[in-house]
């Protein structure tokens, strides 16, 4: 094995992933984030089934399904209910998982931070990476903490803000959709089983996903900027809401000023050049993140994490490697991207002659079915 010890810099999913999948082939890794506390944010994920696989891999899964809510359907509807159509996913991570999975991001993070603590990962909190250069066949990590340390390859998965980006040359920046989104944790009616999703009404679209036999997740996609309204988050959710039927009067009605919420702006990226420099090299959102319209960033990212552990423990010179390994993820991370764009673009322009959202999202999903 040429690659003995790696340090990862980001303690999300993407980094978790390849830390774990790493020390799991014997590679000695020290993992550093910035944040001084290390913990999963309280909102819900829609994770598909090429993620759990990942999961399987690394031996998370049956933790993580625990936690969360298996499904294999999306329900399409008007903005006042009427049916439009009830979607079969693609089993992305085969027969034998479900094509789709609800759960708290919080309850995936710290089952992957328990599995890193079992591991023994020495993990620093409250550092990162500030610079690098080679030095022979190491590389020679700068941290934020002052400590100065030799790596044979260091992998950034700082996510979409990643300031690894800039030291490795590149130029590609995060862009603004056009979209902002609200999330909430509420909880559901049996009815509400799998995701639902509703269009033309108010806003871009309004969508929910189980994520447990009680809980479930709700979004409304809406303009990127939170209006100065005068309105607590509560009360601008649920005005957001208003206008729509369905099971979502039933969420609006659930949404509390003690409801866990978050607003954010969408914003996507995909570099376009290479992902690293020497034996540096940047992954998941840190290189392509993309709007959620068909819930492939855990995917994505967890493929990218799961598969460069596969190619840091193969033997061989590691800049070819590395090179294999960017030309192998590219073009799939590429149709990601480009079919999540085309949907916001359809959102935000609802008549566009010929739009397909389900269509797309089904044929999408078909394609990811085949292994990464």
């Amino acid at each position: 094995m040429t690659v003995k010890t790696v340090l990862v810099v980001g303690g999300g999913i993407t980094g978790c992933v390849a830390a774990i999948a790493l020390a799991q082939r014997g590679v000695e890794v020290t993992l550093v984030e910035r944040s001084p506390q290390w913990f999963g944010v309280g909102h819900g994920i829609t994770v598909q089934g090429n993620a759990l696989k990942v999961f399987r891999e690394i031996g998370a899964l049956d933790a993580i399904l625990e936690k969360g809510h298996g499904f294999d359907q999306v329900r399409m509807r008007e903005a006042d209910g009427t049916d439009i159509v009830t979607i079969t996913v693609a089993r992305t991570g085969g027969d034998e998982l479900p094509s789709t999975m609800g759960a708290l991001r919080s309850d995936i993070q710290n089952q992957l931070v328990a599995m890193i603590r079992e591991l023994g990962i020495e993990v620093r909190l409250g550092a990162s990476l500030v610079g690098f250069q080679a030095v022979d066949s190491h590389v020679e990590a700068e941290l934020s903490d002052g400590r100065i340390e030799n790596y044979d390859v260091v992998i950034a998965a700082d996510g979409i803000k990643s300031s690894t980006r800039a030291l490795l040359g590149i130029t590609e920046d995060k862009q603004p959709s056009g979209m902002g989104i609200w999330r909430a944790v509420v909880p559901r009616t049996p009815e509400m089983s799998i995701s639902g999703l509703y269009y033309n009404g108010p806003e871009y679209k309004v969508g929910f996903t189980p994520i447990s036999d009680e809980l479930c997740y709700a979004y409304v996609l809406t303009k990127p900027d939170r209006p100065d309204n005068g309105l607590t988050d509560a009360q601008e959710m649920r005005r957001l809401l208003d206008g729509y039927g369905g099971d979502v009067p039933f969420i609006r009605d659930s949404i509390t000023e003690d409801t866990f919420l978050n607003f954010q702006p969408i914003e996507w990226l995909f570099v376009e050049g290479p992902w690293h420099q020497g034996r540096v090299i940047a992954i998941g959102d840190a290189v392509h993140a993309c709007p959620p319209l068909i819930a492939q960033g855990a995917a994505q990212c967890s493929e990218d994490a799961l598969l460069l552990a596969d190619y840091l423990t193969r033997e061989g010179d590691i800049e070819a490697l590395l090179t294999e390994y960017e030309q192998r993820r590219k073009p799939r991370v590429k149709l990601v991207v480009d079919a999540s764009l085309q949907l916001v673009d359809w959102e935000i322009h609802p008549d566009t002659p010929g739009a397909d959202p389900g269509g797309l999202m089904a044929r999408s999903l078909s394609a990811l079915a085949v292994p990464a």
